[in-house]
């Protein structure tokens, strides 16, 4: 049985959303702050997180920020907030997915059977695979052909990044807040530099632009 996170102040809301999931088959869990959620988190393993982001004590940004230091899981934030800048920093911080209130039951859990789906993989294998590249984060190691790829910190970030999510694009605004952070300052243009490095080391041309918005990696096909 996958289990689920919720993180959630809204009584209601956080009842609605356990009876609904649990009905679907999943196991649940609930905390109605930040830091509740974090002890939980930390307590035991769950499959995704269902994440508000106006919370006491640590809010949904703040959460996803610490959880993304140490865990891949899965997080889709549910929030009131509707603004173009919230759903950008909820993506350079690497959420999954982004649903505004109100929103819809059915919707909801199809979005939750999606990306568990796309997250299927065997427990505990962080390795990203694409054609002949293999990433393995915990060794901070890329092969490319089987051989080692010598990156930097920030090209490695960067093509875990696009790796994790082929077909997504990523604006340089996104890039700049997840692997540079809110508080840099400096010409987006460092990441057309780092991009540049990257595509020269794969020697392949892998990481497309994507004209007027940014840049990604394409699916492979079936």
């Amino acid at each position: 049985m996958k289990q689920i996170l919720i993180v959630e102040d809204e009584p209601d809301i956080q009842e609605l959303l356990c009876a609904y999931l649990r009905d679907a088959g999943y196991g649940t869990a609930a905390a109605g702050d930040g830091v509740a959620a974090l002890d939980l988190f930390r307590s035991r393993p769950f499959d995704l997180v269902l994440l508000d982001i106006l919370l006491p004590k640590i809010d949904g940004f703040g959460v996803c920020e610490l959880i993304r230091r140490q865990s891949q899981v899965p997080v889709l934030m549910l929030t009131a907030l509707e603004g173009e800048a919230e759903q950008l920093r909820a993506f350079g911080l690497d959420a999954d997915d982004y649903v505004t209130k109100p929103f819809s039951i059915p919707v909801l859990l199809e979005k939750i059977r999606v990306i568990l789906r796309r997250h299927g993989g065997a427990p505990g294998d962080a390795r990203l695979r694409y054609r002949d590249l293999l990433i393995d984060p915990d060794a901070r190691e890329v092969l490319l052909d089987g051989r080692p790829l010598e990156l930097t910190a920030r090209e490695f970030e960067l093509l875990r990044t696009f790796l994790a999510a082929p077909g997504r694009v990523f604006t340089r605004e996104m890039l700049l807040a997840k692997l540079w952070g809110y508080d840099f300052y400096g010409d987006e243009r460092v990441v057309d530099s780092h991009i540049k490095n990257l595509r020269r080391k794969l020697e392949r041309d892998y990481i497309e632009t994507v004209r007027g918005v940014g840049y990604r990696v394409a699916k492979e096909s079936c």
